[in-house]
């Protein structure tokens, strides 16, 4: 029998979970975040794992056991009930983690056989075994290439490493391994990024007195590549124009020794207000929150800045490993989309860098399209003719051990620097 044990009630939890992600459209982390906190049974740090890496795991392989158990690609947009979903429960644990058989329980009565489902398994076609709908398959292989996009279809199927970003502001990379190291979390040091850790493994990072103190933040270790990639400097005027809840204005923040001035924007209230939580715990006091809620702020700020960071919607191809379900909600549609909001985005706030400012678009894609294609578009458009292409940056999951990341550096250009 496997070591891999799973409570009942725990597995209850797995079931309700994936209904709502896949029956009622819910986001992963959001549904596993409430479940956790109402669930009937309370729950230890271990089984709060458990029920986390476990759901993660079923919705990585969600078409891989679909098509095991049904014999026939899975259903979109159709509402499943609970019994559908325990067949898919039992398969992944013969599967991935080693039953040879299941325990007697009322959900599993007509389950098919361990030995069946392995059979079934080994005669998956390549598509089914890919766990990826058929449409990103192709763009993938469009966009990449096919032996590139095999590889990176591999390694975004695999959990992801935890990194860690140290809060300069507070305390030193050593400092807050040691911190860790008393509180019974190991860390490796990240070698050519001075402000990354890496965990040994999972733990409960966020219940640490270090991360209370203001320590360090959750950061993968490609999104820290972005805030430096930026080179600001002290007393610097900057905007971080999709700031979302923030982590990349709180490393700038870092990088800037917390003085100057940076103005985070986004469309969303609850991820600014997230931000402010976060900046008060970082002991970070120069940034201000703006709601986008209109071109005013744009328009004001017109040649006003020295550094803009533009960190757009994308599809987030090259952070599946952390979001997996996204691979199952997004659609060709909606990647369309996405583009058209980048070279706008491009286009318009572009336009509040001063002379000699510089500019980073970046995205957590690993599309050309999204990435390369759009800089080029936007250097022919007469909105960038005044803006030069200093540098790019390109860092994917197979190469760089990090999500997968996109940014370019631009300079506007004229006879002032800064």
């Amino acid at each position: 029998m496997t070591e891999f044990k799973l409570h009942p009630p725990v597995l209850r939890l797995v079931v309700q979970s994936l209904e709502e992600i896949f029956s009622q459209g819910r986001y992963a982390d959001k549904v596993i975040e409430r479940v956790s906190k109402t669930a009937k049974v309370r729950l230890g740090a271990r089984d709060r794992r458990l029920l986390a890496e476990s759901v993660y795991d079923i919705v990585r392989w969600w078409r891989t056991l679909w098509v095991v158990v049904h014999g026939h690609p899975f259903p979109e947009a159709q509402a499943l009930g609970p019994k559908e979903f325990w067949p898919i429960v039992g398969a992944w644990l013969v599967l991935f983690k080693g039953f040879e058989q299941l325990p007697p329980w009322p959900e599993w009565a007509g389950q098919p056989l361990p030995k069946e489902l392995k059979d079934r398994f080994q005669n998956l076609s390549e598509a089914d075994r890919s766990s990826f709908p058929d449409w990103i398959n192709q763009l993938g292989t469009n966009q990449l290439g096919e032996s590139r996009w095999l590889q990176m279809r591999e390694v975004l199927n695999q959990q992801a490493p935890v990194f860690l970003r140290v809060n300069r502001l507070k305390c030193s990379r050593q400092e807050l391994q040691d911190r860790l190291s008393q509180e019974g979390i190991e860390t490796l040091a990240v070698e050519g990024v001075d402000s990354a850790l890496k965990l040994r493994q999972r733990a409960p990072v966020f219940r640490t007195e270090a991360f209370k103190l203001g320590w360090f933040e959750v950061q993968d270790l490609g999104s820290q590549h972005i805030a430096p990639f930026l080179e600001v400097k002290p007393q610097h005027r900057v905007v971080d124009a999709c700031a979302g809840a923030g982590g990349k204005s709180l490393h700038l923040a870092e990088l800037m020794q917390n003085k100057g001035r940076i103005l985070a924007m986004d469309v969303h209230q609850w991820k600014l207000n997230e931000l402010r939580t976060r900046a008060r715990r970082a002991g970070v006091d120069l940034i201000e929150t703006r709601l986008i809620d209109s071109t005013k702020t744009i328009k004001r700020l017109r040649g006003q800045v020295d550094r803009l960071l533009l960190d757009v919607p994308c599809s987030g191809l090259g952070v599946i490993r952390r979001n997996p379900d996204s691979k199952w909600k997004l659609q060709p549609a909606e990647v369309k989309r996405l583009e058209e909001v980048q070279a706008q985005l491009l286009n318009d706030y572009s336009q509040m860098v001063k002379t000699g400012g510089k500019m980073v678009y970046a995205t957590c894609s690993l599309l050309p399209s999204e990435n390369q294609r759009q800089v080029e578009v936007f250097l022919s458009h007469p909105k960038g003719s005044q803006w030069q292409l200093e540098e790019e940056l390109i860092l994917d999951p197979v190469s760089d051990g990090g999500d997968g990341f996109y940014a370019a550096r631009l300079v506007r250009r004229g006879d002032s620097t800064t």
